[in-house]
Parts: C-alpha cells; structure tokens; sequence
C-alpha cells in the first residue's frame, strides 16, 4: 500500500509520533486529517485539523468519513508511579480511546489501522517476544496501562474473528521519548524527566534510585516509521518496535549530563525506583521483515535536549493547562 493521494487520519496529532508521522505523510504525499483533544500546533495548509474527544464516539464517527488510513497513537502517557496513583486517569480514557477510534474504523469501511500498543502489555522478563505476550499478566508496576492496551489488541483479534477482518496493525513500542514528549514532572518518563530537572539543576541531577535498572528506548521518528511500515507491508502480526537494547538509568543520566552540563554531578537518592529491573524487547521478527531502527540514543536524546531547551515554556504550559 502506498500513502499518495490517500485520506490519512492521524490521532494524537499533537504528541511526539503524531507530529513526525505528519511530516512523513506530507513527504508521501497523503491527504491528512490531524486529530488532537488540544489546539492546532501544526502550521502547514498541507494539513486539515480537527479539535476533539476521542472519547466521544460520535465525534470519532465524524472524523472516518472518506478515510483510508488511521494512525492511532493517541494516549495518556506517563510514568509507572503516576499510572499506580491515577489509575483511573489512565486506563479509562485509553479503553475509549481505543474502543471508540477502532469500531468507528471498521463502521467505516477504513482499510487499514495502525494501532500503537505498548511495552507495558508484557509480564515480567528481561525479554520480551511477541509470541509470549499471553503467557503471563502484565506487570503490576504497568498494570493498568498494560491492560488497556491489551483490552485494545483483543479488540483487534475480535474483528478478526467475527469479521475476518485483519486491518488492524499492531506494534508494541520500547520506551518511547523525543520532541514534543511530555515534560512535566509530576508524571513525565526517564528520559523527558531526567532533561527537565538537568535543565533547572545548578550543581546536581538528583535521580531516584541507583541507576541500575535497564530499559529499551526507542525515538519516536522510528517508532513512526515502524508504524508507516506496517500499513506498507500489511503485516498481519503485533512487531515489537525497540532498539533491542538494553540500557541502564545510569547510562541514560550520563547522556543526558553529558549535552546539558557536563559540570553537573549525579547524585542517586538511593530511593526505591518504581518499576521492573529489566525491560527490553526482542525484536528479531522486525529485524526479519527488514525494519531497524535509524536513531542512536545519544543522538535522539541530544536533539531531544536541544529541542526542549528552545520549546520550554511552551512545553510547559501545555501540559500544565491540561492538568488543570
């Protein structure tokens, strides 16, 4: 399948994988329909905007007329110990995310869906293969965002039971970081989090924990790529999207000191970190099918740097009106 000339719905428009999808449609040539429960960020005529609720479905009934393709990455992301402290704040507008954005397609006659799952689906393993995603819960430190997204894959084998219909694609993205991510520190993951208080250190990055767990992460740009790749290559099996990597909080720490400042000392508070120890994908059947990534983490976390230190204050009071 080829994007020219078709009408791509992207939810989530706003976030970091919706954005860089964007700009790889209006490379290929695709009609796209942008979605986000925020305002336009996007200035582009190249690209028709709508403001709206995912949670309501007849707003995502509205938003599939003469659609071919969705990208759905709309989500509420955040940190293990937000998630264990909100739950209810995660896992019920994911359900409808994910309910509403998928019946709606399939009302619709859509052709194909990409729907981003999440590592979060899988129980404890210091590696984490497809084919082994049902044999154990999810974790409890992602309980309840590893349950909403698996409820999401099950709706996706529903259709394709009773409908035989198999345009659902799903992927399973690592740890997912980059531009537009979320920085606020009350619920923001390791990598957006540990730039953030870098910024605003004077002489020491304190960092819970002692940085020993390990974790793979993945640049949003690639994991967009994963996404355009699997509408491409109409895949019919979940791939795990990660570097296939694994590494250490400390690792990442030092990367980030490293492009903010050099000067600054890490200072590990030693405190219980919440999460698994080791967290990283298998990614041989993407490998298989040709699919790599293309960003190193020390790049993608130096441009990363770079970007938030020239978008701070409007980062910032994003997602603080959104708490609000």
């Amino acid at each position: 399948m080829t994007f020219k000339d078709k009408n791509v719905l992207i939810t989530g428009a706003n976030g970091m994988i919706g954005r860089s999808l964007i700009d790889k449609m209006i490379e290929r040539g695709a009609n796209i329909l942008a979605v986000d429960l925020f305002e336009n960020k996007y200035d582009s005529k190249q690209v028709q905007f709508k403001q709206g609720d995912l949670r309501e479905f007849s707003f995502c009934k509205d938003i599939m007329n003469d659609i071919d393709i969705v990208f759905h990455v709309a989500g509420i992301k955040g940190s293990p110990q937000a998630c264990m402290q909100n739950p209810a704040d995660f896992f019920i507008p994911m359900i409808q995310f994910n309910t509403n954005v998928m019946e709606a397609a399939r009302n619709a006659g859509v052709r194909a869906v990409a729907y981003t799952s999440s590592i979060g689906v899988y129980s404890p393993a210091s590696l984490f293969k497809e084919n082994e995603l049902w044999d154990g819960l999810p974790s409890e430190n992602d309980w309840y965002g590893g349950w909403a997204k698996r409820i999401g894959e099950m709706q996706a084998d529903a259709y394709r039971v009773q409908y035989n219909w198999n345009g659902i694609k799903i992927l399973r993205p690592a740890n997912v970081y980059g531009r537009f991510d979320n920085f606020d520190l009350n619920g923001a993951m390791v990598i957006p989090a540990l730039i953030h208080k870098a910024a605003i250190a004077r002489k020491k990055l304190d960092v819970f924990g002692d940085g020993s767990p390990v974790r793979d992460f993945i640049h949003a740009d690639d994991v967009a790529e994963g996404l355009i790749f699997a509408i491409e290559k109409d895949i019919e099996k979940p791939i795990n999207l990660g570097s296939g990597v694994g590494y250490s909080i400390s690792d990442i720490a030092q990367i980030v000191v490293k492009y903010t400042n050099p000067e600054l000392d890490i200072n590990w508070l030693g405190t219980k970190f919440v999460g698994d120890n080791i967290r990283v994908m298998d990614c041989t059947r993407a490998r298989e099918m040709g699919l790599f990534p293309k960003i190193s983490i020390e790049d993608g976390i130096r441009d990363t740097i770079k970007w938030f230190s020239e978008n701070r204050e409007t980062v910032l009071n994003r997602f603080n009106a959104f708490n609000k």
